[in-house]
């Protein structure tokens, strides 16, 4: 009898801690970017986000990411409880149409920690 209940109480004490998605090893989503660094005008460029993020449960999971060219958003993806990315680090591309120097901004937030803030890249135009 004393075992169940020691079992028991362990449950009860440590089940919210597996089912939350492991709040000890959670942390912000972060993302980093790849890309050219020059080109020339009117180029269309590939620009390749990762996002990271150490946990991708039905309850803590990246909720957003987006990129933006100067301070105008060009690509975004939103996921959902039930529509999460494919796992804990993943990759999205885009298109982009390059007519001047450029700096690219990639951010990713978590649903639960937020972001680590967003990381950057410039595209320099070559003459």
């Amino acid at each position: 009898m004393k075992n169940k209940k020691s079992w028991l109480i362990g449950a009860l004490f440590f089940g919210p801690f597996f089912l939350y998605g492991g709040i000890a090893w959670a942390n912000k989503s972060s993302t980093t970017i790849e890309m050219p660094e020059t080109v020339s005008k009117g180029s269309e460029i590939i620009i390749r986000v990762t996002a990271t993020h150490n946990a991708n449960s039905f309850i803590h999971y990246t909720e957003w990411l987006r990129v933006l060219a100067g301070d105008k958003e060009i690509a975004r993806w939103n996921f959902t409880r039930s529509q999460r990315p494919e796992g804990a680090v993943f990759t999205r591309e885009i298109k982009y149409k390059v007519d001047s120097n450029v700096e690219i901004k990639a951010e990713a937030s978590c649903n639960v920690h937020g972001s680590k803030g967003p990381s950057s890249a410039k595209v320099t135009v070559k003459e």
